[in-house]
């Protein structure tokens, strides 16, 4: 197998990834994991969602550039979100440390939080292992350190997904792409709140 050959197949692994397991989809009630504020603080994830329904975002992390602009893309039509009766908020496997260094962090109003054991993105279906050659060319050529980011050495990821879940914890709105590049567009989801 020729170099070009090999950098592709790990690429394409990496792309699409393997998930742990199906991923939770409309009528199924989300699971209660537990997650970090920026301060470090536990949180249940059923107990910030039973107030008001929510759309859930699951990102890479601050370091990924695509995760970022969809980041800044939900935060220009926020307004819209609250006034809809909604909150958002956004997990990443980020360390609670880390969350604050996200990108233009403070034009955010919405909630980060982390899941730096990836409970949630088990329990949602969403996670993947990355494979060690990818996580030590990110580290060597794009100077993206994984493990830094989230504290861990598992170099598991979540798969981009967004959900529209009711106050009762039951989802009604399921988006999850395996193509860490595709991200559910601001129309869409202010009409999956609307519907």
């Amino acid at each position: 197998m020729g170099m070009i050959q090999s950098l592709f197949i790990v690429f394409s692994v990496f792309l699409v990834g393997t998930l742990s397991a199906a991923p939770l989809s409309v009528d199924q009630m989300i699971p209660d994991a537990t997650l970090q504020t920026e301060e470090g603080k536990p949180v249940k994830l059923r107990e910030l969602m039973s107030e008001k329904p929510t759309v859930l975002i699951f990102y890479r992390g601050g370091w990924c550039p695509y995760c970022t602009k969809h980041l800044m893309e939900v935060a220009g039509i926020e307004k819209d979100i609250l006034a809809a009766g909604y909150q958002i908020l956004a997990i990443s496997p980020d360390q609670p440390s880390k969350l604050a260094e996200t990108p233009d962090r403070e034009e955010l109003h919405y909630t980060l939080l982390s899941d730096s054991s990836m409970e949630a993105a088990k329990a949602f279906g969403l996670s993947f292992q990355v494979p060690q050659e990818l996580v030590s060319k990110y580290k060597n050529e794009y100077k993206i350190d994984v493990e830094a980011a989230s504290g861990e050495k598992h170099h598991m990821l979540p798969h981009p997904a967004l959900f529209v879940v009711g106050k009762d914890g039951v989802i009604k709105f399921a988006h999850v792409d395996e193509n860490y590049r595709v991200r559910l567009e601001a129309d869409a989801i202010l009409k999956a709140i609307q519907e």
